[in-house]
């Protein structure tokens, strides 16, 4: 198992010499993986041009680091929604999306999260408008992911965060009707914790479609620093055999970003027995 860390942990806003002294810590902390906030770059995506995507690589390549993922792909900039009834808004938000494709491809990062729990809320209460218009923006989306060589993730947000797609069953369902090699599905430890069922059997059912799995405690804070059980969540994915990155996505930076960065790291490596 291959562990990553996600880059808002230290700040909402970064520089290139931010992202040289992160990566240097990461990387010496023992990740082999960093996960991309776009946000934290620049409010639009389109703003990083390519002179500035190729340091932003090669600084990680330079500390041995793979950028494993983009998530929380919908903050910026302002306005945009996933699913909206408004088909303008609904086209820029498609093509920022398909920005962002470009972006992770640049980068070399193989996988983009889509949470952004904000930016799907519900028109009207209207779930069926709403999954058909995801349905629409995602199947838009499969010949650039394609040709990009890069995998979309719909992710689980529970209540009181998200009222469109709660559940790890209605983000597996989304994943089975689009039909797509490169829309497979992301779990996420924290959002597990708030279903009804333990999360180690959410795990095993789901296991034939799990590209990505974000580690982060019930309590929103970093795997180690809560209740969760990840000995247990570690054995599941065993279990169905995953093999990709598990990437460190805290919402409570608690002690501090450098603190739990080194912990959880060292936590994580004897819940997975490493």
């Amino acid at each position: 198992m291959r562990f990553a860390i996600c880059n808002e942990v230290f700040g909402p806003r970064q520089s290139l010499e931010d992202w040289r002294h992160i990566c240097h810590f990461v990387a010496s902390c023992g990740y082999q993986g960093i996960e991309v906030a776009p946000f934290t770059f620049a409010e639009n995506v389109n703003d990083i041009d390519d002179a500035q995507r190729r340091v932003l690589k090669n600084i990680a390549q330079e500390n041995n680091l793979t950028i494993v993922a983009l998530h929380w792909l919908l903050v910026s900039p302002p306005g945009l929604h996933l699913h909206t009834r408004d088909k303008v808004l609904r086209r820029r938000t498609r093509d920022h999306l398909a920005s962002l494709i470009d972006f992770a491809c640049d980068l070399g990062a193989g996988i983009m999260v889509l949470g952004s729990h904000h930016q799907r809320h519900l028109e009207d209460a209207d779930f069926a408008g709403a999954w058909q218009r995801t349905g629409e923006v995602f199947n838009s989306l499969t010949p650039i992911l394609s040709e990009r060589n890069v995998t979309l993730c719909p992710e689980a947000l529970p209540p009181p965060d998200c009222d469109f797609i709660q559940r790890a069953s209605e983000a597996a369902q989304l994943v089975e009707e689009i039909n797509h090699p490169n829309v497979r599905l992301m779990l996420d430890a924290k959002s597990l914790s708030a279903e009804v069922q333990p999360p180690l059997q959410t795990i095993r059912e789901l296991g034939w479609g799990i590209a990505h799995f974000h580690a982060n405690d019930a309590n929103r804070r970093a795997p180690g620093y809560g209740e969760t059980d990840f000995h247990a969540i570690a054995t599941a994915l065993r279990e169905v055999d995953y093999q990709n990155w598990v990437s460190v996505e805290p919402f409570d930076y608690w002690p501090d970003p450098h603190t739990l960065t080194r912990e959880t790291l060292k936590y994580l490596r004897g819940a997975f027995a490493l």
